[in-house]
């Protein structure tokens, strides 16, 4: 049976700098079990889902802007680092940091807090298409997607993991 620590340990950064809600989860019914990607997933979304609109905008605004500042500067978590160069937002033109750097100020100043999108088997060009797609959305149909995007790339993360 793993204990309160060794669970926020393992798990508190699954959720973007947000160990509250590993936290939260093991508070309401312990350690999961069976212990899997997917039963963890279950208790960790149900404590994010549960949470005030204040708290999610704070696990919202806790992701890093995609190809953005934190990463030019090399500090992003080693998850969030991982997952953009995957997606070849390390190897951007000129150009295309532009045109990310503008969308993100754009998204930013719209919505209050990053575009998220969980960009797991998603190239560059497929990432600019949803920014621009999306940056049209209304506020609350964006905060709904993007923490919706949060709860994927937990899951993400969390398939990663060994078991």
């Amino acid at each position: 049976m793993m204990d309160r620590n060794a669970f926020v340990a393992r798990f508190g950064g699954v959720f973007e700098h947000s160990p509250w809600i590993a936290e939260r989860a093991f508070d309401a019914s312990g350690a999961p079990s069976p212990l899997s990607a997917q039963t963890v997933h279950a208790s960790l979304a149900a404590e994010f889902r549960a949470a005030g609109d204040e708290e999610r905008l704070g696990v919202l605004r806790a992701h890093p802007d995609l190809a953005g500042k934190l990463a030019v500067a090399g500090q992003l978590t080693e998850d969030s680092r991982a997952e953009q160069k995957g997606a070849g937002l390390d190897r951007l033109t000129e150009t295309e940091f532009a045109r990310f750097t503008d969308l993100n100020t754009r998204y930013q100043s719209k919505f209050g807090f990053p575009f998220i999108i969980a960009v797991k088997g998603l190239t560059k060009d497929d990432i600019l298409a949803a920014f621009e797609r999306r940056i049209h959305n209304s506020r609350q149909t964006e905060f709904d997607t993007a923490a919706h995007e949060v709860e994927k790339i937990a899951r993400l993360r969390l398939e990663a993991m060994e078991w």
